[in-house]
């Protein structure tokens, strides 16, 4: 069987594909993985085959565009205007961008990028002929293949939000299913994008937090890809305590400004709580941390290290509501607080939450106080730990990737 993978342009959007792409290639189907060019390394880099023919929009300057228009809308949360759609530097008034004249100005670039994108899509997959799609929930190229060649494309969730779920905050009409602007569905004769189009469902969320679904829904266990690193020798910690993980998203700063950046705070708020605090940080959020100055006793900041090594060994875990950050702590069955700042995060940590497996926060309203009362009663209430032990025994009664890959080969036949 040829399966055919269609990713979005971040890496943090597909990683959860990863395990099943393993197990399908392990069975003997051959994987290809369309994605944008920027996403080359990091599909090779997991073990699998890139075909870098799609376009996008930057991310980074998609979501910075969205706070603009959310600040537009008068729902934008933090007391400091959003960084500058195009080069990220804080803006002194909404008056120094003018949204209307960008989107006139770009109106026919934008068209064909996903013009380009799509048409190169269709030609690919004609070409190479698959079987079955997999795609994430960003990426509009996935079901269109599968209509145009009239094979099953199935979407593939990175956590517990669906299609169904509406962009919290956003105006009016916003939602996590990507728009088709260049029409290319009707332009290749398959109908309109939207909802109805997603016909099959993996769901690796566990079933106390499960999104509303409409498709069929396949269930899978959610096996953490993290990336490459090095595990912590065996037994180390640094206290008699409890340990506090950290870990924050590369991509929140650069979208939503410094005054998302959390961490300083978070590390402050565990000040004096008796706890070792191992904080994971990459790139610009590395450096970020390291010029707030010397860390209080007790905290370390830990190289790149994947999370899914590292979580174990912890009783809490802190994040920014990424999809990644949640499932993982959710297979480890750890605590965790979630400062969400906007979009999935905010979906992902309610329902988790709710579950009584994590508390939420809202980054805006999560001073030091609120972070330090949150992680006491993650770290002192027993039913938030037996919560999290009974979601990711949730998760592990799921068939494994290599269990849902005969269910696939008898959808693609």
């Amino acid at each position: 069987m040829r399966v055919l993978f269609a990713v979005s342009n971040w890496p943090g959007h597909w990683a959860s594909m990863v395990p099943l792409g393993w197990a399908l290639q392990a069975a003997g189907h051959e994987v290809n993985v369309m994605c944008t060019p920027c996403q080359t390394q990091p599909v090779s880099g997991a073990g699998l085959m890139p075909v870098p023919i799609l376009e996008a929009m930057d991310m980074t300057v998609r979501g910075r565009l969205h706070n603009f228009r959310m600040a537009e809308f008068g729902s934008w949360p933090f007391s400091e205007l959003p960084l500058h759609p195009l080069t990220g530097k804080p803006l002194d008034s909404l008056d120094e961008f003018d949204m209307s004249a960008w989107s006139q100005e770009n109106h026919d670039w934008a068209i064909g990028v996903t013009t380009r994108s799509s048409d190169a899509a269709v030609d690919f997959a004609r070409w190479w002929r698959p079987d079955l799609v997999v795609h994430d929930i960003m990426s509009f190229e996935g079901p269109l293949v599968g209509k145009v060649l009239d094979i099953p494309a199935v979407l593939q969730l990175w956590g517990p939000v669906g299609p169904e779920d509406d962009v919290p905050g956003a105006p009016p009409g916003a939602s996590f299913v990507p728009m088709d602007p260049s029409g290319a569905f009707p332009r290749h004769g398959v109908g309109q994008m939207g909802p109805h189009v997603y016909e099959h469902v993996i769901d690796p969320s566990p079933t106390s937090a499960r999104p509303p679904l409409k498709a069929e829904r396949l269930s899978i266990r959610h096996v953490p890809y993290n990336g490459p690193g090095a595990r912590l020798p065996h037994g180390e910690s640094g206290s008699a305590g409890p340990r506090v993980c950290v870990v924050w998203g590369t991509s929140v700063s650069g979208i939503y400004g410094p005054a998302s950046f959390a961490v300083p705070r978070v590390v402050s708020a565990l000040a004096g709580l008796g706890a070792e605090v191992l904080v994971l940080l990459a790139g610009a959020d590395r450096e970020r941390m390291e010029r707030v100055g010397a860390l209080p006793p007790g905290v370390r900041l830990m190289e790149r290290t994947p999370l899914h090594l590292l979580l174990p060994s912890c009783d809490v875990v802190i994040h920014h509501g990424g999809a990644g950050c949640a499932m993982t702590a959710l297979t480890a069955g750890v605590p965790q607080l979630a400062i969400h700042t906007g979009l999935d995060q905010e979906v992902i940590a309610g329902r988790i939450a709710g579950a009584g497996a994590a508390r939420s926060l809202s980054n805006v309203q999560a001073d030091e106080g609120a972070i330090r009362a949150a992680v006491t009663s993650l770290l002192t209430d027993p039913a938030h730990a037996i919560a999290a032990r009974k979601l990711r025994d949730e998760m592990e009664s799921q068939p494994t990737p290599a269990a849902l890959v005969s269910s696939l080969s008898a959808l693609a036949q």
